[in-house]
């Protein structure tokens, strides 16, 4: 009898630790994450990006992102990233449901507002904090909700940024390839030079460096002056090269565009269309850069010192030589 009541004593002690352990809530997440709208890229219109210091809007134009309200170009590689972030934007954990917003940088001081509208329809509009102590999420907030949550992702830099970090710096781009005149006025001096191809003459060593000659199959591309003067081929392809995908440090605020005449040095390349290049004098002796304008910008920048220096070559500084007979 005895035994039998110790028997059924240990099944009931089996029952009620399998019964702990099907119901226990150690180590189980006995919540539901929030369920974030889809939304694809094509979709999204507008996104606003409100700081505590400032607020940017983002409208989409003819498939053009501009930043209002003076509608900036923006940055297309930094408007990608934000797209990006709000497009696959994805809860992994519930942090807190205290309000303890100071924990993650999501007071009204630090936290950073992201809104992102379908035409006239807001789809998502959510908070984002400090980057979590893994790095591999960002503590967010969604509107209506005071929860904490972890979204995948460490991406707070990609949308704390300026107007100016913001906007698009590309002032000048072409292909290198369609290029087949180039002008240079530097100060009192003018040089047009235009694209040549001639057949490419050979030198036999072995008979006392004598020509061979040319081979009509075998041609090279030379930059030569209106008198038939070549010059220096790698120095006008460097001038080119540094234009052909140019960005500026800065754009000028306070002026506009046609606020700057007399360059000090222009350039003018013709493809396809003519693309120009001007540089002026530098505000004050020691500033590191130009100012410039460019027939693909409708605002004024500046160049550094070293952008500028790899492009203001003077027709003295192009290595013209004599073609030989």
């Amino acid at each position: 009898m005895k035994v039998k009541k110790e028997f059924i004593l240990l099944i009931i002690v089996i029952i009620a630790l399998s019964l702990y352990l099907v119901f226990r809530t150690t180590d189980k997440t006995h919540y539901q994450l929030p369920d974030i709208p889809e939304i694809s890229k094509k979709e999204i219109t507008k996104i606003e990006i409100s700081k505590p210091d400032a607020s940017i809007v983002l409208d989409k134009k003819d498939n053009t992102w501009l930043i209002a309200p003076k509608e900036y170009p923006a940055d297309t590689g930094k408007v990608e990233n934000m797209l990006d972030v709000i497009t696959g934007c994805t809860l992994t954990a519930l942090v807190s449901e205290a309000k303890s917003d100071h924990l993650y940088d999501l007071t009204d001081d630090k936290k950073i507002t992201i809104k992102a509208w379908a035409d006239d329809s807001l789809k998502l509009d959510f908070e984002m904090g400090r980057p979590a102590p893994s790095w591999n999420h960002t503590f967010v907030k969604l509107a209506g909700d005071n929860r904490v949550y972890h979204a995948e992702g460490n991406f707070k830099d990609k949308f704390d940024l300026t107007v100016d970090k913001l906007r698009d710096k590309v002032v000048l781009s072409f292909d290198l390839d369609e290029i087949v005149e180039i002008e240079i006025t530097k100060g009192e001096q003018t040089i047009a030079l235009a694209k040549k191809k001639s057949p490419v003459e050979s030198i036999d060593k072995k008979a006392d460096q004598e020509k061979t000659p040319p081979d009509p199959a075998k041609t090279e591309t030379n930059w030569e002056n209106a008198d038939g003067k070549r010059a220096d081929k790698p120095t006008v392809n460097t001038i080119i090269s540094a234009l052909s995908n140019l960005s500026c440090e800065n754009y000028i605020e306070d002026k506009e565009k046609g606020d700057f005449t007399e360059p000090d040095f222009t350039v003018k390349l013709k493809g396809a269309r003519e693309f120009i290049l001007s540089l002026f004098e530098k505000p004050t002796e020691d500033a590191k850069e130009y100012p410039a304008i460019s027939s693909e910008s409708d605002y004024p920048f500046l160049l550094s010192d070293y952008q500028a220096n790899r492009i203001m070559k003077g027709p003295g500084d192009l290595g013209i030589e004599e073609l030989k007979d």
